[in-house]
């Protein structure tokens, strides 16, 4: 960092490091590393030499300031430190200890490391993301990046590399004699006490030894770790591990496992009879267990949850609030069609029945007790345009069809053909009357999927001549010289990977390998403003249900919420180990959900910018989300080929749908929520019997604390039927107002 570099400070753990653990009450375990001359944050006082050891930190910090030649900064630091002009010109010693006045040894996860990276670094509770880490301002303004040596030095301490072998293999064979209940929830152990057992006979230089750990234990981890393993291999010397972004998502997020107390006395108790301090030493350094009380998860328990990058969700994350029931909508009375007058004239009574009340929740005048309150977030007020797409949207509702598993819906697949530009995305207005695809040649092309062509409004000029007040204003400000079946948009500089057209259908947006996210007018069918925040490729964008804000979220591993008058984003959402890879707004706007190729789901709060649910069982980069239309269920495909069905209220995984053979591009619920439909690589569509799979969920308190899910493997009951194109990856999937299933992707010859 700023004031941590070129061996300024010796960044080092002392080898006779004592170690304690802490309980903190709820079951989590902390590590705290006790030095000579530092604090232990369990501790109830302070070391005599604190008081020293921050005096030689602040000379540390001054001495780097002058030597940049940042004389302002070193007369405000000297002021507020309240130090005499020639206090920064006494040298500081690496080697000394705490004891003879010089900075002592201090471990970069130890609280000296901390206390001096807080006095030089802006804060953050996140992991600082490989590609893109969050810039650390000196006082001067100047800007560097994180030093991968003080990441690093946590490796330094280190044992006989000989012996690595025996103690991975004497904790393997105690973990294969333990009783079957606490068996599987050890094993847990196995994959990143690997990891970083390997990672610390890399770093010091034990490369011959290195390399036959790996060979002879790399075969007993988990089949969903083999992408990370592979990665991992690769790093076979200390100079692969500065700036690897793999190293970093290992050393920066500690490993989460969700153990029962039984479980983890049992592994203790054997560690300390054994004396098997390395062991332990990687557990408190490098792990978060998360300890409950009750009996342990089964194998497929666990399994079910396991997999992502950095281990299980902490169940604290979890215990947030979510409103996850839907706005009051306005009330605006819908006018009876001719059809409806003249039925009622001939019988004296109207002739349709009120449609029933959808069953999953379909958007009602009563305010929901789970809803967020109507003015939580300002959202835009609606136009008189709105009201009657509203309008439009209700009289369609009425002629909605019923589905169900005896009512499967028809649908309609539009084939890309001669696509050699590279369809890389799509997207259909909600009314279903424009088809937007995003391409490799970085082009935005739009169709009119309906009899009506597509008009450009006409210029200055010929607009001064029209009169306002005509009834067909609209139709007279657009020049039928422009009509076409569609227009291509010409703008970004690189593939177009995310669109997503407004709810209003006035605009359209779209995100790019350029690292912008562009607005572009369905009016003039030109660039409004190109969004600039990211500085990587972005991989999706999504529009508000509401308009106005839309999300973004790329190889930066940051996603972006923005206004469309802002062209700065209102909220930057940070804690994803990998690239995020696709986005969606919860139904009521109020939240945000990201899925990444950290193999987890995360759920954001768009007032406070919290996360408040990370979701985790997926084997591989996430790549598409759908939430339920009553906002209470959400449904995640990946590149595993399996459909994962969550409980947005409690954070619980309850459903996994198999079928598939590839990646997951597209879900979608129906109008009604009753059917799931799901489009894969593999080039077929899916429909699923949401409704029976939601029914059939039964969660009380004990099951949200512990994660004791019990899913039926009943994918082949829940599966109402499987589509297959001749030769067409299916990257898109749209329910119409009426509930016809849309679906798109490019023909593959």
């Amino acid at each position: 960092m700023a004031a941590v570099q070129d061996g300024q400070l010796n960044m080092e753990v002392e080898k006779d490091i004592k170690t304690e653990i802490t309980n903190d009450g709820s079951g989590n375990i902390n590590a705290n590393s006790s030095s000579p001359g530092s604090t232990s944050s369990g501790g109830k006082s302070k070391s005599p030499a604190g008081s020293g050891e921050d005096q030689q930190t602040l000379l540390a910090v001054l001495q780097f300031l002058k030597r940049n030649k940042l004389t302002e900064s070193v007369d405000i630091l000297r002021r507020e430190a309240g130090l005499s002009a020639d206090a920064d010109d006494s040298p500081v010693s690496d080697s000394a200890g705490a004891g003879s006045g010089g900075v002592p040894n201090v471990s970069a996860d130890g609280g000296d490391a901390n206390s001096l990276l807080s006095r030089v670094s802006i804060a953050t509770p996140f992991a600082p993301p490989a590609t893109a880490p969050p810039k650390v301002v000196a006082a001067s303004g100047g800007e560097d990046q994180p030093d991968v040596n003080v990441v690093l030095s946590a490796y330094s301490q280190q044992g006989d590399p000989v012996l690595y072998p025996l103690y991975y293999n004497g904790l393997k064979k105690f973990i294969e004699s333990v009783l079957d209940c606490h068996r599987a929830e050890l094993s847990q152990v196995f994959y990143p006490l690997f990891v970083h057992m390997y990672l610390e006979l890399v770093y010091n230089n034990h490369e011959n030894e290195a390399k036959q750990f790996f060979e002879k234990f790399s075969g007993d981890q988990e089949c969903y770790y083999e992408e990370d393993l592979r990665i991992l291999s690769s790093m076979s010397k200390k100079e692969h591990m500065k700036g690897n972004e793999t190293m970093l998502d290992f050393r920066t997020s500690k490993f989460v496992l969700r153990i029962s107390r039984d479980s983890y006395q049992l592994l203790k108790r054997h560690l300390q009879e054994r004396q098997n301090n390395q062991i332990w030493n990687i557990i408190q350094e490098h792990l978060y267990i998360d300890i409950f009380d009750g009996m342990p998860r089964s194998k497929s328990q666990i399994d079910a949850m396991s997999g992502s990058l950095a281990g299980e969700g902490k169940r604290d994350a979890n215990k947030a609030k979510v409103f996850y029931g839907l706005l009051k909508e306005p009330e605006i009375e819908v006018p009876l069609d001719d059809e409806d007058e003249e039925a009622e004239n001939e019988e004296g009574k109207p002739k349709k029945k009120k449609p029933k009340k959808d069953s999953m929740g379909s958007k009602s005048k009563k305010q929901d007790p789970n809803a967020p309150q109507q003015t939580r977030i300002p959202l835009p007020e609606l136009k008189d345009s709105d009201k009657l797409d509203k309008i439009m949207n209700m009289k369609e509702a009425t002629k909605k069809i019923r589905l169900g598993p005896d009512n499967l819906p028809s649908i309609c697949f539009y084939s890309f053909l001669n696509a050699y530009q590279g369809l890389t995305a799509v997207d259909f207005t909600d009314d279903s009357s424009l088809i937007a695809g995003g391409f490799a040649d970085s082009t935005v092309r739009v169709w009119s999927v309906t009899p009506k062509k597509l008009r450009r409004v006409k210029s200055a000029a010929d607009l001064s001549n029209i009169d306002k007040e005509s009834d067909d204003v609209l139709e007279r400000i657009m020049d039928e010289k422009t009509a076409s079946e569609s227009k291509i948009l010409y703008g970004h500089s690189g593939p177009v990977y995310g669109i997503s057209f407004s709810p209003d259908r006035n605009y359209l947006l779209s995100s790019s390998e350029d690292g912008t996210v562009r607005l572009w007018s369905l009016q003039t069918f030109t660039c409004l403003v190109g969004y600039k925040g990211h500085n990587y490729p972005v991989w999706d964008t999504q529009f508000s249900p509401y308009g106005y804000y839309f999300i973004s979220g790329g190889h930066d591993r940051v996603a972006r919420l923005w206004a469309t008058d802002h062209y700065q984003p209102l909220r930057m959402f940070a804690g994803h180990l990998a690239d995020i890879t696709c986005t969606l707004f919860h139904p009521n706007s109020n939240y945000v959900a990201t899925g990444s190729a950290d193999r987890t789901i995360r759920l954001w709060d768009v007032l406070t910018g919290n996360c408040v649910r990370i979701l985790t069982g997926h084997k591989g980069p996430i790549h598409s989300l759908a939430f339920s239309p009553n906002g209470k269920f959400m449904a995640s495909g990946a590149t595993d080929g399996r459909v994962l069905l969550w409980d947005v209220g409690h954070g619980l995984m309850v459903g996994e749908l198999k079928g598939h053979t590839d990646t997951i591009y597209a879900l979608k619920f129906s109008r009604d929520g009753e059917i799931l439909a799901s489009g894969s690589m593999d080039n077929t569509v899916k429909l699923w019997d949401t409704l029976k799979a939601f029914d059939d969920v039964e969660l009380d308190d004990f099951t949200a604390a512990t994660g004791h899910i019990h899913l039926p493997e009943n994918s082949q009951e829940l599966l109402l039927g499987t589509y297959m194109t001749k030769s067409t990856p299916v990257i898109h999937l749209h329910f119409t107002r009426r509930n016809l299933l849309l679906a798109a992707g490019a023909y593959n010859p």
